[in-house]
């Protein structure tokens, strides 16, 4: 693979996290040729997107639809109280761009559907799901097993993050244990934005391990974090052979 150089601005920019053990200069060029897509852009999401075009990722793919309510501002940190009832993607796009005009994004004001996936997932090399449907966290991981795209879920309840990386071919998938859309999961549920930015900052640090090679990822693993009695823990996801999105790879 033919990794892009790194301008001068860049060498600055990314200077110190460079330094990381690892990393180095050919771990930065890994970040600069990939290409992420995020399934919803907002308290979780958006802080993913944050960190990745922070971090140097070449290319972010986003999807979110929907204007803008005071409510999400607790936690909808690439928004502003300026831009309620605004289009969400248009503020999105302008902060991601403020901090780093180098990453190129593309921004879709729409929340994931299987059509969606099936045309924005292929043109991805990881996919981060954040979305708080499963009609749409279920769509995007079918799409991601069947082109072969390795999947980070990002999740948060009230004072609980998780997060848990799929391999394609290797770990299950996010059908292997919820198989359908739960009948009583609703679109409003308790949220904290620091309970948020940390399962953002977990996830981010998927993708990037993912993609440069470092340390190891939570492949078939979830790890969760119980923010109200300061505990962590992690669990091995089950593999069903028989699921109708992964089970092909045996």
């Amino acid at each position: 693979m033919n990794l892009p150089d790194l301008t001068p601005e860049e060498r600055a920019r990314y200077e110190w996290q460079m330094w990381v053990p690892g990393l180095g200069e050919d771990g930065q060029r890994k970040l600069k040729a990939a290409t992420v897509l995020i399934s919803r852009v907002g308290g979780l999401g958006g802080l993913v997107a944050l960190q990745l075009a922070a971090a140097g990722v070449g290319r972010l793919i986003l999807a979110h639809g929907g204007r803008l309510k005071a409510a999400d501002l607790n936690r909808q940190l690439l928004q502003t109280t300026e831009h309620i009832g605004q289009p969400r993607m248009e503020s999105i796009l302008r902060r991601l761009r403020e901090l780093n005009p180098g990453v190129t994004l593309e921004g879709h004001a729409e929340n994931m559907t299987p059509a969606l996936a099936e045309t924005l997932v292929p043109r991805a090399d990881i996919v981060v799901d954040a979305a708080p449907l499963f009609q749409e966290r279920l769509a995007m991981n079918d799409a991601a097993m069947r082109h072969g795209r390795p999947m980070v879920e990002c999740a948060m309840h009230s004072l609980e993050a998780s997060v848990t990386t799929f391999l394609p071919g290797q770990t299950g998938c996010l059908r292997c244990y919820v198989p359908e859309v739960p009948a009583t999961w609703t679109r409003q549920f308790p949220v904290l934005g620091a309970v948020s930015h940390t399962a953002a900052s977990l996830g981010s640090m998927e993708v990037i391990k993912l993609i440069t090679g470092l340390g190891e990822p939570l492949a078939g693993r979830l790890m969760s974090i119980d923010h109200a009695a300061a505990r962590t823990r992690t669990i091995r996801l089950p593999r069903r052979p028989d699921c109708p999105a992964c089970g092909a790879y045996g």
